[in-house]
């Protein structure tokens, strides 16, 4: 049996974001996927993301270590499920790099980047464990603080211009 791609949408643990971008679905995955860009809009003030790592592939690491105005310091490492270049990206906080067991896990992250006229339909969803992750989230202030970031993610990636490249593979270098 293949796991489904996307798993089935479940409100009870579920958290979710959906907004049209005015910005490329290849621009908004660069500020995704490329450390220095995320670093720029990831989480709001006068939080600040001092820094990041991001290899994404599966087994990829993505890892944040956010700080806060009175010196709060949340550390995020992560690991890469599925990378799609420029459409879509799965995260998780239950696995680290190489997808090695970290032992707990919190959420974990399915963002889609979906053409649509001039810009992209972004969506954003956090899957929990339970009903009480999920309100953990949710009072943490998921929906405005995604909220805040996504209007960040939007003004970082319209700053970007157009490469003249195309996305790198989304496989770790040899």
């Amino acid at each position: 049996m293949v796991a489904a791609p996307h798993p089935v949408p479940d409100p009870e643990r579920d958290l979710f974001l959906d907004a049209h971008l005015d910005a490329r679905p290849e621009a908004l995955w660069r500020a995704w996927t490329e450390a220095e860009l995320l670093r720029r809009w990831f989480c709001p003030p006068p939080w600040r993301v001092s820094a990041a790592v991001i290899e994404p592939w599966p087994g990829g690491r993505f890892e944040t270590v956010m700080e806060g105005p009175a010196g709060e310091r949340h550390e995020g490492p992560g690991c890469v499920l599925h990378a799609e270049p420029a459409r879509r990206l799965v995260l998780t906080d239950a696995l680290g790099a190489g997808f090695r067991p970290t032992g707990s896990g919190f959420a974990t992250i399915a963002l889609s980047f979906t053409p649509e006229g001039r810009g992209t339909r972004y969506r954003a969803r956090a899957l929990h464990a339970d009903a009480e992750a999920r309100a953990r989230h949710e009072a943490m202030g998921f929906h405005e603080g995604w909220g805040v970031a996504t209007r960040q993610l939007e003004a970082t990636a319209r700053s970007l211009p157009p490469r003249d490249s195309p996305l790198p593979s989304p496989t770790p270098p040899a």
